[in-house]
């Protein structure tokens, strides 16, 4: 299996976008990445918390259909991603495994090796970096983050 990763996609209204979330669950259709789990989080005006499934859903039902899905975000994972909400918005909620790696950590194992880590660097970091890079100015601080 490769790696899993647990994504928050936030829209700056409390209703989802369809074209957006179709876009991006149509990723899957690359074989690049298996789609495990989805779930809508609504943080209201009110600042109420709401949770709902993809079938909730008319153009998004079925998406999560097949013997790959299981059922793992649960009611903590939907307040933690609340947390990341302004009032008035959602956020589609993946569970996400990265099918594209577990060929490079087989390979990786088969040579006596193994994953020692990972680590997520933010677009906004490599765009800092780039821009730093363009000016010939090198990395601020050192280079460390």
């Amino acid at each position: 299996m490769g790696p899993v990763e647990f994504i928050v996609l936030a829209f700056p209204e409390e209703q989802l976008r369809v074209q957006a979330v179709a876009a991006v669950l149509g990723l899957r259709k690359t074989g690049n990445v298996r789609l495990i789990d989805a779930l809508v989080a609504t943080k209201t005006a009110a600042g109420e918390v709401l949770a709902a499934e993809l079938d909730e859903f008319q153009e998004l039902q079925g998406v999560l259909a097949g013997r790959e899905v299981a059922r793992l975000i649960g009611p903590e994972d939907v307040r933690e991603a609340a947390g990341l909400l302004e009032r008035g918005s959602c956020a589609l909620l993946v569970l996400v495994e990265h099918v594209w790696a577990e060929d490079a950590a087989i390979a990786v194992r088969a040579a006596g090796g193994r994953i020692a880590g990972s680590v997520r660097i933010p677009p906004e970091r490599i765009a800092e970096v780039r821009a730093a890079l363009s000016l010939g100015g090198g990395l601020a601080g050192g280079g460390e983050s």
